[in-house]
């Protein structure tokens, strides 16, 4: 299949969504961003790589990052981690505080921003240096070592983080963090703050479309079973309270961010990365989200 042709096409019939929605404003760091940038990446299991436009331009990963966390926190717990977090749709907002009361401290999914939480305070609990244990295994699937934290926006999340904040003290109250809360969302905020480019990210999702290969990379060892289950999640809970609307529209594993990415895979094939900075009011990528949709359809391929 001529994935570049296709690409190509792909680039070309988003182009008068470009100016659809707004970057993310409640995080300050993020407002700035050229709200025009998009690119699209793929690599594909064989070794081939396509691209178009702003490809190789890094962005905040946002929630994206959420997906190494989880894999992280899964090779260090095993199904441990199923009993602090479910495996649900939230089916609300990835914020929500309601929610969470309701349901005593028990996110409803590892990609919301209690789950994440909860994923961090596992982290930090485990890894005598969270950081530059995280970064490294982050480097280590994107076969690149410069890709690094932006603590400007991390910093400016942490300005902003009244809500987060509650979240973590609610958590904490029902028994669900054990840490420090203050060090706990530190690690949390600069997880949320690395920047790839579609270039890399495609690269960094790429050993999660693989089922057939053990994964191990950077000491951090998942069964191909526990890659299968990852790709469930982010089927289900990967776009917030839009996940199905994506399962329907394009029918891919993917996570994204509100720094505009989009992260998607088609499992035995290829691995996909979008970015577009402008948001729909669920907080996914407008253009991100026509351009997956095009990409499943012009090539006819979707996991269903």
């Amino acid at each position: 299949m001529d994935y570049q042709a296709i690409i190509d096409k792909v680039f070309e019939q988003i182009a008068p969504l470009r100016g659809v929605g707004k970057q993310a404003d409640y995080i300050p760091a993020l407002a700035e961003v050229n709200p025009d940038r998009c690119g699209i990446a793929m690599r594909t299991l064989n070794g081939s790589y396509y691209s178009t436009g702003d490809a190789t331009v890094r962005f905040s990963l946002q929630s994206i990052s959420k997906v190494f966390a989880l894999a992280m926190a899964m090779h260090l717990e095993g199904d441990n981690l199923w009993t602090r977090m479910g495996k649900e749709p939230s089916g609300a907002a990835f914020n929500s505080l309601i929610q969470l009361e309701l349901e005593h401290g028990i996110p409803r999914n590892p990609f919301i921003n209690a789950g994440a939480i909860v994923l961090s305070d596992i982290l930090v609990e485990h890894l005598p240096s969270p950081e530059n244990r995280f970064i490294e295994f982050v480097r280590s699937l994107a076969k690149c070592p410069t890709i690094n934290y932006n603590y400007g926006v991390a910093l400016s999340e942490k300005k902003q983080a009244y809500l987060n904040t509650a979240i973590a003290n609610l958590l904490k109250y029902h028994g669900n963090i054990r840490g420090d809360i203050d060090r706990v969302l530190q690690f949390y905020f600069l997880v949320c703050s690395i920047e790839m480019s579609c270039a890399e990210l495609s690269q960094a999702f790429l050993p999660f479309a693989d089922h057939q290969q053990r994964f191990d990379y950077d000491g951090v060892t998942l069964t191909s079973s526990h890659v299968k289950r990852m790709n469930a999640i982010m089927q289900t809970c990967g776009f917030y309270d839009e996940a199905g609307e994506f399962s329907f529209l394009v029918g891919l594993p993917g996570k994204s961010g509100v720094g505009g990415g989009i992260a998607a895979l088609y499992p035995g094939r290829y691995a996909v990365a979008v970015w577009s900075p402008r948001l729909n009011p669920k907080g996914n990528s407008v253009v991100g989200m026509k351009a997956l949709e095009l990409l499943t359809t012009f090539t006819a391929e979707s996991i269903f």
